[in-house]
């Protein structure tokens, strides 16, 4: 009975061993930078950068159809060129940085979207939008596999100057200069990930992965390196659940990994001891003298 439900689908079905592997690895590159979008405030900015990346994935898409070195060039472009210049318009001008974002993701969506239904149809912009993830082919895994890759590889490189520059950055101005340059190559970090994501569940959903696990897994530790390793355990739960519920209800995938991740929240909300819910309505033992 266990094998039926929990390993059934994956071992008959190579569409499904695909999908599991292809969000797996959006699951364990994106969560980590999910956490730290979550404690610098930013978990919008995840929002908004995906959606920035839509205009040069449509670019591409205008130039080559539905190809898959077109489109990730034309959306790694976009993203950096969002990610750079919002900063470089904070710095110049009176706005914040999460304005600067705010301005080019309402003006990206709409490019987008438009730039698509100049040629495609609907389905094409519903590919472009939800993503596709029981059709990821192998150029599309090694692309995914890549960008978890160079996300972690980079993240690592940049971990203990991002953490003190989350945590503490006035701090880290007054050593060292490099707080610019710490958020201008995170930020690529993120976008470079939106665009893996962009493949296997579209620019709507792909910053769902990123985000609800992390936030998940701040409601169970306060420690950084834990909550890291937390959140990216949620997303491959939400990863794995998601497309067995999909399988056994006939419901779209990409959707379902969220719901799952967000089922994951909802229980986070509940019963994390780093502040959910019923935490305030546990008594708490005092130490007496």
């Amino acid at each position: 009975m266990l094998y039926a439900w929990l390993i059934a689908p994956f071992a008959d079905y190579e569409f499904m061993r695909r999908a599991l592997v292809g969000a797996c690895a959006l699951a364990v590159a994106g969560a980590p930078l999910g956490v730290f979008l979550l404690l610098r405030r930013m978990a919008l900015s995840g929002d908004a950068l995906a959606h920035a990346i839509l205009p040069g994935a449509a670019l591409g898409y205008l130039v080559a159809g539905l190809s898959l070195p077109a489109m990730t060039i034309g959306g790694v472009l976009a993203g950096f060129t969002v990610a750079l210049g919002s900063g470089a318009i904070a710095r110049a001008t009176v706005l914040r940085e999460d304005a600067s974002l705010a301005a080019f993701y309402l003006l990206s969506l709409a490019l987008g979207v438009t730039l698509v239904s100049v040629r495609g149809s609907n389905v094409d912009l519903l590919h472009v939008l939800f993503g596709s993830v029981l059709a990821l082919d192998n150029a599309t895994l090694i692309l995914l596999a890549s960008i978890a890759s160079v996300t972690l590889i980079g993240l690592a490189a940049i971990y203990r100057p991002l953490v003190l520059e989350t945590l503490d950055p006035g701090y880290l101005a007054s050593v060292s200069r490099s707080g610019a340059l710490i958020q201008s190559a995170f930020l690529m970090l993120v976008a470079l990930n939106l665009v893996g994501g962009f493949h296997a569940l579209g620019t709507l959903l792909s910053v769902g992965m990123m985000m609800l696990p992390a936030i998940s897994a701040r409601l169970w530790t306060q420690n950084m390196t834990g909550m890291i390793a937390l959140a990216a355990l949620f997303g491959l739960i939400g990863a794995y659940a998601g497309l067995l519920a999909s399988y056994f209800l006939g419901l779209p995938s990409g959707p379902l990994i969220i719901l799952a991740c967000g089922a994951l929240y909802v229980f986070s909300l509940l019963a994390g001891p780093a502040g959910g819910m019923l935490r305030k309505f546990t008594p708490r033992v005092h130490l007496e003298g």
